[in-house]
């Protein structure tokens, strides 16, 4: 078993307030996995971690077994993010925002090219290329940005809650986009949500967050049969009412 991402003894405050306590848990190569809690939980916490936007004393992150404080150059370089907060520049086109990206991780002209052909035809936005990203729904622009967190190739593919704002059909267009990278393309997903809809399948792995604190991991089928419920929102709606 490769693993992806591995998440060891995480703690963090603000202060007083503990965000994260003793977090733990790893997402395996090609595998999408939910990192599930209600708002509050400490998802964007971590993905602050995962990142390197705050950095821990406490506890380690390893992607692809390098650990992000110590090899922060190597580890980053294999993981693409996607932010809660839109971060596009609207008055480029699709296209330019995607060169830019290119651009950033060093790409020549032609194998950029290349890897903006691939990602327009990948997520539908062909036909779309020359438009501003201002002049497109918010559906489309998630595309945009989730196509230029793949333009270096990264095998891992952080997303926090990158449905927010979306009505339901553009939300689960946009959960089958990212299952068929991991399917098709062998890139293993972290997505961070507070819906329990948006996770597909009985192949799906989640790491359900509450306080902080991790309570409970594994398939689908494996967190319920440890719970003794019989679907997720039994499990996760006390979760969600502790949290309000």
């Amino acid at each position: 078993m490769t693993l992806a991402l591995e998440v060891t003894g995480l703690s963090y405050s603000f202060g007083a307030k503990r965000a994260l306590s003793d977090v733990s848990f790893t997402v395996e190569a090609a595998s999408f996995t939910a990192l599930l809690g209600p708002n509050g939980a400490g998802k964007t916490t971590f993905f602050s971690l995962a990142t390197r936007l705050f950095d821990s004393p406490a506890g380690a992150i390893r992607i692809f077994g390098r650990d992000i404080r110590h090899h922060p150059g190597e580890a980053l370089a294999r993981l693409g993010v996607v932010f809660q907060d839109p971060t596009l520049d609207l008055d480029l086109s699709v296209e330019q925002n995607l060169r830019y990206a290119a651009a950033l991780h060093g790409l020549g002209r032609r194998e950029a090219g290349r890897r903006i052909e691939r990602e327009l035809a990948r997520f539908g936005l062909a036909d779309r290329r020359h438009e501003k990203a201002r002049r497109l729904n918010g559906g489309h622009r998630r595309r945009i940005e989730i196509a230029r967190a793949l333009m270096h190739e990264p095998p891992l593919l952080l997303l926090d809650e990158p449905t927010v704002g979306l009505d339901v059909p553009t939300r689960r267009q946009l959960v089958e986009m990212v299952h068929r990278l991991c399917r098709e393309d062998g890139i293993a997903v972290l997505w961070t949500t507070h819906l329990i809809d948006e996770l597909d399948g009985a192949d799906d792995r989640v790491v359900l967050l509450s306080q902080g604190r991790v309570q409970s991991r594994g398939t689908i089928p494996e967190v319920l049969a440890a719970a003794g419920v019989s679907d997720l929102a039994s499990l996760f709606t006390p979760l969600a009412a502790l949290a309000s």
